[in-house]
């Protein structure tokens, strides 16, 4: 039988707690969510860039400790979000593609409600994101997601679309 020090445990503890605390934050976890929903409008999936991702974490940090919910201003897309607890990956862009019934594709507009979000989650010309997520002050959470090339222009519709060229529901 194998005995483990008590270091061994603690180290091992450790370990499966950062894991744990890390699930659903992985740039895996951001992309598959987005892809997920591109894949229902016929949209190519999106990638990881490191250079957007180091952008969007440079941001999030510079942001602490109260995360104030202010856009960048720089030269990417930005979805941003804020929540409490383990808010995740997951749940900040599954709340961004929430507000996909508000948006109304025939008058590229938004109608009953904020859809920019989820515009700029499956805007045609992105190709690739990077994102990150800190903790604040408080117990909140910053997530900031930023998309390669930009999207979300007024007046322009790139979002997908199915074949007939409606957005479906």
């Amino acid at each position: 039988m194998a005995r483990f020090s008590i270091n061994t445990l603690l180290v091992f503890v450790v370990c499966l707690f950062a894991a744990l605390s890390n699930a659903q934050n992985s740039p895996k976890d951001f992309l598959a969510v987005h892809n997920v929903a591109r894949s229902n409008l016929g949209v190519r999936p999106l990638s990881w860039n490191a250079s957007v991702a180091a952008y969007a974490h440079n941001c999030a940090k510079s942001r602490l400790p109260a995360c104030e919910l202010e856009h960048s201003q720089g030269p990417f897309g930005e979805n941003l979000a804020e929540g409490y607890g383990e808010f995740s990956a997951v749940d900040a862009v599954t709340m961004w593609i929430g507000e996909k019934p508000n948006y109304d594709h025939a008058s590229n507009s938004c109608v009953g409600g904020e859809c920019l979000h989820y515009t700029q989650v499956v805007w045609r010309d992105s190709v690739s994101l990077g994102c990150a997520r800190v903790r604040c002050d408080k117990g909140l959470i910053f997530v900031t997601c930023n998309y390669y090339p930009p999207g979300n222009y007024i007046g322009e519709s790139r979002s997908g679309q199915d074949s007939c060229g409606r957005d479906p529901v």
